[in-house]
């Protein structure tokens, strides 16, 4: 399955709406077939957040999803913007062949880094962060497993962050209490990739960390004590020697 994202902003909803609303739309591309056969065109709409209306090209008209988004979709499915819609399969298909696709229908799959990371206090020992980086499309989902079952609490996350540069981030942390033997995963659902990523944590690259930080130390404690004898050394032979005054 591969879903490719178009997002506009809907310049004809202000003839619905107040200019106090704020309201944008997203068209989705998702076949699966190499030869585009089984090509299905999404056109949302959303009015603060909100999805109200939208166009399915299996069935060719538009389906509100609230009180105001049934009057609009009425309205839109007796007007000329229903032929419109009904040949945007036809445009997807279109895009998707031409061997130089536009960058708007670019999907991206996330860098994904699972880490250890410390905190200034809780209820918890330890904390993990997994972190997606430079996505596209913007929605995503990150989630937590412990032993392959789903975690629904001490899990704080980010919402999915502008880069600047048309990708994304996100962080998720959990909080818990280690035990022996047991497996502790990411999970990261994204539309570039058919299934969802699952990336375990190795506790003993927590180990590794913690002995390069002991053989820096180690180092620097080593480099201290050589510096000072040293210094010792070359005060003791300082205080030794007798000056003669020169004729």
């Amino acid at each position: 399955l591969k879903i490719a994202y178009l997002s506009f902003l809907c310049d004809f909803c202000s003839a619905s709406f107040s200019a106090d609303d704020y309201y944008i739309r997203r068209s989705r591309c998702i076949y699966s077939s190499p030869d585009f056969s089984d090509m299905v065109y999404i056109d949302s709409f959303y009015l603060n957040k909100f999805l109200f209306t939208q166009f399915n090209s299996t069935l060719r008209k538009f389906v509100g999803f609230s009180e105001i988004g049934m009057r609009v979709a009425e309205g839109w499915n007796n007007s000329p913007f229903l032929l419109t819609e009904r040949t945007g399969v036809n445009v997807c298909t279109f895009l998707f062949k031409s061997e130089d696709t536009p960058d708007l229908v670019k999907v991206v799959k996330p860098k994904v880094k699972l880490s250890s990371v410390s905190q200034a206090g809780g209820r918890h020992p330890a904390v993990l962060m997994c972190s997606a980086y430079e996505f596209y499309p913007p929605h995503i989902k990150v989630s937590w497993l412990r032993d392959g079952k789903p975690v629904t609490s001490e899990v704080t996350s980010t919402m999915e962050m502008a880069d600047g540069d048309w990708y994304y981030q996100i962080h998720s942390e959990l909080e818990y209490t280690p035990k022996s033997g047991e497996k502790v995963s990411c999970m990261v659902e994204h539309a570039s990739v058919n299934k969802p990523m699952i990336y375990d944590w190795d506790p003993s690259l927590l180990e590794y960390e913690r002995n390069k930080v002991a053989i820096g130390a180690s180092g620097l404690v080593l480099g201290i004590i050589i510096t000072a004898t040293g210094l010792i050394y070359f005060k003791k032979k300082s205080t030794g020697r007798i000056l003669v005054p020169q004729q």
